[in-house]
């Protein structure tokens, strides 16, 4: 096999950009090296390379094949992804049962991280709208159909597995209907940590989405404020009277871009420190309303192309934890207070709650309780060290530290989050890895 060489896959945190050897999936049950199927490279982290192998990209002639407006069934390959699908159904009027903070995420890449949005206390996570893929696999000569029913243990292994099981090449997924993509959004500016907690429960109850931002650099009286956006689908009318509003906008996709990686990182505690103040007082004080066009409630960084080269060339670390309810207030707190503690600023601070939906994945990151999620700019060992500090908070709470999003946690730290992940091991095509399962499982082994 002769591979061909690319430096533009990466993942979405910039840590690690180097020339990447890709081969085409024909080529992946016959050769003896190390594959990896690549969808569109949102994973922060390294779950979706594979230096010491080939990648496989996914996206090549991928389409959909055929969708039931009566069943809300979707037949597509696993390359394609969630944008083009919601374009493809929004005339029909159904949306994603479950869709992360991006709509540039492949089917596949879906389905292998068992991604959750803002409705997880409502629906769960993706995993629960697939009802079949085929998988294709070193060891068998033909396609495996997977589902519930057919080939049951390697269905439940795929979801959540981090591509490790095999290479998905075909899904059915399940849409929901709605009556407006848009959303009917009930606003609460919150002045601390405590109202957030005070509030939650009560508006998730009533709201098919939930999500809060956090001032992460606040004091004072005023530690953990945020806006906490919930909301539902708006009503026909609703839908349509914003629609006729924007139709002019409907037929250009402009995007405001950052063309090219910034010598320095632009998101800094000066520039996070006057953006956080504007945000947060943009919104009225208390409960108030408003109808938001979807693209901005679901998606709002898809609006700016390339907004990862704000941190620099040393690139971003996310890091995303859940844990229990009854630690909840206190985690978050400890959480917040170590960032400041290490003088690091977090420009996308979302904290949520999970509900207790089960999960057809063998090996899921969501679960009951709550979830943060912070980012820092790559400021080398200081950095490190911080995101190992987390780490020890959310395991001292009995919480998991997310490994979708993940560049550099330990192997410890990935076997006390997932304990079963020997379950995963066993289900693995042989002949497909990962740098963070090399990282993290194949050193415990």
């Amino acid at each position: 096999m002769e591979p061909t060489h690319d430096n533009n896959f990466t993942s979405w945190g910039n840590i690690s950009r180097v020339q990447r050897d890709l081969a085409s999936v024909d080529q992946f049950p016959t050769s003896q090296s190390s594959f990896l199927p690549f969808g569109n490279g949102r994973s922060y982290g390294d779950t979706c390379l594979n230096d010491s192998g080939v990648l496989l990209p996914m996206q090549n002639d991928a389409h959909i094949h055929q969708f039931d407006a009566k069943t809300g069934l979707l037949f597509a390959d696993a390359g394609v992804l969630l944008r083009d699908v919601l374009k493809f159904t929004r005339p029909f009027g159904y949306f994603l049962e479950v869709t992360p903070g991006t709509s540039f995420v492949t089917l596949g890449g879906a389905i292998a991280n068992d991604v959750h949005g803002k409705n997880h206390h409502a629906r769960g996570t993706f995993g629960r709208s697939v009802l079949s893929f085929d998988l294709l696999r070193s060891d068998r000569s033909a396609l495996m159909h997977c589902s519930p029913e057919e080939n049951s243990e390697i269905f439940a292994a795929t979801i959540g597995g981090m591509g490790l099981t095999g290479v998905i090449t075909r899904v059915c997924l399940r849409l929901m209907e709605v009556s407006s993509f848009d959303v009917n959004q009930k606003t609460l500016r919150f002045n601390n940590l405590d109202e957030y907690f005070e509030n939650v429960e009560v508006i998730d109850d009533a709201h098919e989405y939930s999500v809060a931002w956090i001032d992460q650099l606040a004091r004072g009286t005023s530690f953990g404020r945020g806006v906490l956006m919930a909301g539902n689908h708006a009503s026909v009318e609703e839908g349509h009277a914003m629609a006729g509003e924007r139709q002019a906008d409907e037929s250009k996709d402009a995007k405001l871009s950052v063309p090219f990686t910034s010598p320095i990182n632009l998101i800094n505690r000066w520039s996070l420190a006057a953006f956080n103040f504007a945000y947060y007082h943009s919104f009225s004080k208390g409960l108030s309303e408003s109808m938001e066009p979807w693209q901005s409630y679901f998606y709002p960084l898809d609006a700016i192309k390339g907004w990862n080269r704000l941190y620099g060339p040393k690139g971003l670390y996310q890091h995303q934890s859940v844990y229990p309810k009854a630690a909840a207030r206190e985690t978050t707190i400890e959480l917040l207070e170590c960032a400041k503690r290490f003088n690091h600023g977090s420009f996308l601070t979302v904290l949520k709650s999970f509900g207790a939906q089960t999960t057809p994945a063998l090996f899921s990151f969501p679960r009951e309780g709550f979830t943060l999620t912070l980012d820092f700019a790559n400021q080398g060992v200081k950095t490190l060290q911080l995101l190992d500090a987390l780490d020890e908070i959310v395991l001292k709470a009995g919480g998991a530290v997310n490994p979708y999003k993940d560049h550099r946690m330990s192997a410890e730290t990935f076997a006390q989050s997932f304990p079963n992940w020997r379950e995963l091991e066993a289900h693995r095509d042989q002949k497909i890895c990962s740098d963070f399962w090399r990282r993290t499982a194949l050193t415990l082994k």
